[in-house]
């Protein structure tokens, strides 16, 4: 979670937030930020959190008082930004920031002549909120299968090696992960896809018609009406995975060279699809690409409790409870 909040936060405002490194201030508008997502979802299991709200009582004015740390952070940032930008900052290149922030403030800009702090500070936080918990989530039972089928842990740990630069050096091996490196890890890139498709980051999705329509089975929905449908589920029908439909097998997505082969968004429905699909997706792939070819290039992962169980936290997105503890050694690097 730190990690991801982290890349996402200097994706998305060009700062680096130190959760990891454990900076105050980051820590303290990461766990607001977390804490706001959960008191949020409470509210669809609560019938009477608008009077909460009025009365400011419980959950919702302990969310109130976390939204307020999330705001001052956020417009801190962008204030800093936006003046960094300015007209008068000659000594600043309006081209030489490639964050997000820097890009829709210059877009807004350009459109309006003033910066919209409330649009800004929605938009980016909607994709900080998209960029970290669904990858968090991703890697986390990813990490729990690798422990679970250690000849895929090991089959992952010579891709990289074969991939990236033969070193025992973590960070020059991580910086010999260029694109074409991570390109060529196809195994690596079927396990993560066949986690996703058992533990989708968002195992629950709905859709509202915007107008009234048919669906392809012939089923009639009118405007207004919200459609559900479960990732969690499809990943595990057999009529659309076949009669192993339950079973981690990552060479399900293999073709005969060992390349990997795609299946349709509208059947591996992780990434949503159609004109909905996720932006983020390359995105997302490449970050658990880098993370997990270098943890297991480097480590050997096992459960601390093999007999312990794993749960799923209520969320929106899939956690598991309690989090993933893990034992990690140390692998002989020749």
């Amino acid at each position: 979670m730190k990690a991801t909040m982290d890349s996402i936060f200097t994706i998305a405002f060009g700062v680096d937030l130190g959760t990891l490194s454990g900076s105050d201030e980051g820590s303290r508008f990461a766990a607001a930020f977390d804490d706001a997502s959960e008191f949020i979802l409470l509210r669809y299991v609560d019938a009477f959190w608008k009077v909460s709200r009025f009365l400011n009582v419980g959950a919702e004015a302990a969310l109130r008082h976390r939204i307020k740390v999330v705001d001052e952070f956020v417009y801190k940032c962008i204030r800093a930004r936006a003046d960094e930008m300015s007209d008068g900052n000659k000594a600043h290149d309006t081209g030489s920031k490639d964050d997000l922030l820097s890009r829709f403030i210059l877009a807004t800009n350009s459109d309006t002549g003033k910066v919209d702090y409330k649009y800004l500070r929605d938009i980016i936080l909607n994709i900080v909120m998209a960029g970290k918990d669904t990858t968090a989530g991703a890697l986390a039972w990813f990490l729990y299968m690798m422990c679970k089928h250690p000849e895929v842990q090991e089959k992952i740990s010579k891709e990289a090696a074969d991939a990236g630069e033969a070193t025992s050096s973590i960070d020059d091996f991580s910086r010999s992960l260029t694109e074409e490196a991570l390109n060529k890890m196809h195994y690596l890139h079927a396990a993560l896809t066949e986690t996703l498709r058992l533990y989708p980051s968002l195992p629950l999705d709905n859709k509202e018609c915007f107008s009234d329509d048919v669906l392809p089975n012939g089923f009639s929905v009118g405007k207004g009406d919200i459609v559900f449908y479960a990732p969690y589920a499809m990943g595990r029908m057999e009529r659309l995975w076949s009669e192993d439909a339950i079973a981690f097998r990552p060479e399900r997505w293999l073709d005969e060279r060992g390349e990997f082969l795609p299946e349709s968004p509208f059947k591996f429905t992780a990434f949503q699809a159609g004109p909905r699909i996720c932006l983020g997706k390359e995105f997302a792939y490449r970050q658990m690409k880098i993370f997990a070819a270098v943890l297991l290039r480097f480590f050997v992962l096992e459960l601390h409790d093999k007999y312990a169980s794993v749960n799923y936290r209520t969320m929106i997105t899939l956690y598991i409870d309690q989090g993933l503890h893990l034992t990690a050694t140390a692998r002989g690097i020749i």
